[in-house]
């Protein structure tokens, strides 16, 4: 491969399109690939033909790479060679007629609603056997609020630990969230909710830790407030205390059960979409198909007639 092609696109795609040094490596690193593998065959970035580009693609998929990653690959060789031509390093671009293999879709993880009843009722036995130790006590309360908010709103985990203390306070049926682009959302709160952070705050209030936070969830980090990380962490040993799989739940599973839930009893898919904060409601739709899938198992396991064909 040229080097100064190459070098020569990855200066373009830093200055002119922001990329950060890990998708710079990247670009390289599939590049370098491509290019070997056309000097096997004897060709060259400025000579490859559609043919080439399509060997090469079908190799990584009898290499067992899988259909996202041979899409991410073909997405960089369409980028490569769209700067070659218009640069003038050879006169076509053998890439515009090329597809990206099809990825199959992946259906998110959902808790059942008992898994849940169980998780929620783990935290607050954890709360009760907290007490007599203020830091036991305000973790297992922070960690109550934290699972209760989550799963009452389907925030976002980034959104969640960020929540302003104020807007909290102000808080009647619902809080005001700013999502992904600054757009703004009102997320509605339950009950169980709001009396589970308000029990947080008030043990946060009286130990005197973090006065004058903005945050809602204030901790010694550099954001300010608790890191996701974090509560991605005593999320997954609160479920091996559930009893349930740690690499069965994260964040992201919480606020799929409350979107799936909610659409299971009835609800409408565009209030579901507003209150995710999903900008288009084709991203909301995957948890129809979660549905369907559960009513196909549902038939195949439970009805009586079924032959298991």
């Amino acid at each position: 491969m040229s080097e100064r092609a190459l070098r020569a696109f990855l200066a373009m795609a830093a200055a002119e399109k922001g990329a950060a040094r890990n998708t710079l490596d990247a670009y390289r690193r599939d590049l370098d690939d491509y290019g070997a593998q056309l000097a096997a065959r004897g060709s060259t970035v400025e000579k490859a033909s559609v043919a080439d580009i399509r060997e090469y693609l079908q190799s990584l998929s009898a290499a067992g790479y899988k259909p996202a990653t041979i899409a991410r690959r073909l997405s960089a060789l369409r980028q490569f060679h769209g700067f070659l031509y218009a640069e003038g390093f050879r006169g076509d671009d053998p890439t515009v007629t090329l597809q990206s293999p099809r990825k199959a879709a992946s259906l998110p993880k959902v808790l059942r609603v008992e898994d849940v009843d169980r998780l929620l009722a783990t935290v607050q036995r954890e709360v009760s056997e907290a007490r007599g130790s203020t830091r036991k006590e305000l973790g297992a309360l922070r960690l109550a609020a934290l699972v209760e908010l989550l799963y009452a709103t389907g925030l976002r985990v980034s959104e969640l630990v960020a929540l302003p203390a104020q807007g909290f306070a102000a808080a009647k049926d619902g809080i005001l969230v700013r999502g992904k682009g600054g757009k703004e959302r009102l997320v509605l709160l339950t009950g169980a909710a709001k009396t589970a952070v308000r029990a947080f705050r008030t043990a946060l209030d009286a130990s005197g830790l973090h006065k004058g936070s903005r945050f809602l969830f204030p901790a010694e980090s550099d954001l300010g407030h608790l890191p996701r990380q974090v509560f991605a962490r005593d999320l997954k040993r609160l479920a091996g205390a559930a009893g349930i799989k740690a690499n069965a739940l994260s964040p992201h599973v919480l606020r799929h059960a409350f979107a799936t839930h909610l659409l299971q009893n009835g609800a409408d898919l565009r209030i579901v979409q507003q209150l995710l904060g999903h900008a288009d409601i084709a991203t909301t739709q995957i948890y129809t198909h979660v549905l369907d899938e559960r009513a196909r198992a549902m038939v195949r396991d439970l009805h009586p007639l079924n032959d298991g064909d």
